[in-house]
């Protein structure tokens, strides 16, 4: 048997297999572009369960393309908050204010008019395409790489950009007519439900099992074939959580670089461990005096190491109550940071240790 008539037979066997058991999940209920395109973005790099809440919220907040154009950026980054990547975020409003003035608020049907939006790729532009449009693109993403590698047992390097063009085009040539967006759905789902990226796939549930090579060679673990992970970069940071007369500081970031944008309480950059805890505590006090703040005391401290893809932020807080607010911070009450103010997971932990407003 070919490659092709493999992945023909791969096709035949998901359309079969899909209506019976793909998931309830609620950007499938209707074929809406604007709910794809959002499911899509808000799936990358973040699991299903976790997207289910920010999904829902985000369409009764937003629930067509005119308001996510409008929305105002603070309001945006804090329906957000939580998710990551805030960059999709932003992305996905440009590519509102784009569809509104070029195409009358519709989303573009034809594939090289989605993929030329903001913040779109190729696998998200072959998963609007095909899932809304019935067209033959496929949305090649590790899921479907995965699936791939192993039913053909080959040894490519899926991190590629060569060996994602090769598998795409293989699929298209492939692709059903009438029912694309079946196949592009379909494949996600064995990917992530039963051809899994982490621990042995579920062979004996899997529609494609007579099909795999893989499977026949006993070799499963060795497909797909990727790069090594490079080792992430430890940043140290001390956080000075400052407090006075019920309310606490925060302050934006810049508009360029990670996390762009967001609010975030004063922090600074260490350039070592210091290994000293008196030394390390003289260092938050000193640097809470040079803010203007006069810390009156040391209420606590706490440790937290939040991960980032390329990097690792090992942070210690320190909460001053204060005696001055002053004007280089923004001062809220932890009523109000929590309902209008979007900051990072990173910084997630140290809110929840604040006293409650009014409880200063």
């Amino acid at each position: 048997m070919t490659d092709r008539d493999r992945l023909k037979n791969m096709m035949e066997a998901l359309l079969a297999w899909y209506p019976e058991h793909a998931r309830d999940l609620p950007w499938r209920k209707d074929r809406e572009p604007y709910h794809v395109w959002l499911s899509e973005i808000m799936l990358q790099q973040t699991r299903v369960e976790a997207v289910r809440e920010y999904y829902a919220r985000f369409l009764n907040a937003l629930p067509d393309i005119p308001d996510l154009a409008e929305v105002d950026d603070d309001r945006l980054m804090k329906l957000w908050q939580g998710l990551g990547y805030y960059n999709r975020a932003r992305n996905l409003k440009k590519a509102a204010e784009v569809i509104c003035r070029d195409y009358d608020g519709s989303f573009p049907k034809e594939f090289e008019e989605i993929r030329n939006l903001p913040g779109i790729g190729d696998y998200t532009a072959g998963a609007i395409g095909s899932i809304c449009f019935d067209l033959p693109t496929p949305a090649v993403d590790g899921n479907v790489l995965r699936v791939y590698a192993r039913l053909l047992a080959d040894s490519s390097n899926i991190d590629k950009a060569s060996t994602k063009k090769t598998v795409k085009e293989a699929l298209a040539a492939v692709y059903p007519r009438e029912h694309a967006g079946m196949a592009t759905q379909s494949l996600m789902e064995l990917g992530a439900c039963v051809c899994v990226p982490n621990g042995a796939p579920k062979c004996e549930s899997c529609p494609l099992a007579h099909l795999c090579l893989s499977k026949k060679q006993g070799t499963w673990n060795d497909f797909p074939v990727r790069e090594k992970k490079k080792k992430r970069r430890q940043e140290i940071k001390q956080v000075y959580v400052l407090l006075c007369e019920d309310k606490v500081a925060i302050v934006k970031r810049p508009e360029k670089g990670l996390l762009s944008g967001l609010w975030e309480f004063p922090n600074r950059d260490l350039p070592d461990v210091i290994e000293n805890e008196k030394k390390k505590t003289q260092l938050a006090a000193d640097t809470v005096t040079s803010y203007a703040a006069e810390p009156l005391r040391l209420m606590m401290y706490t440790e937290y190491t939040h991960i980032f893809t390329h990097v690792e932020w090992e942070m210690t807080a320190y909460y001053f109550e204060c005696a001055h607010m002053p004007d280089v911070f923004t001062w809220v009450t932890r009523d109000e940071l929590e309902a209008d103010y979007a900051l990072p997971s990173a910084f997630a932990p140290f809110v929840k240790k604040l006293p409650e407003t009014g409880k200063l």
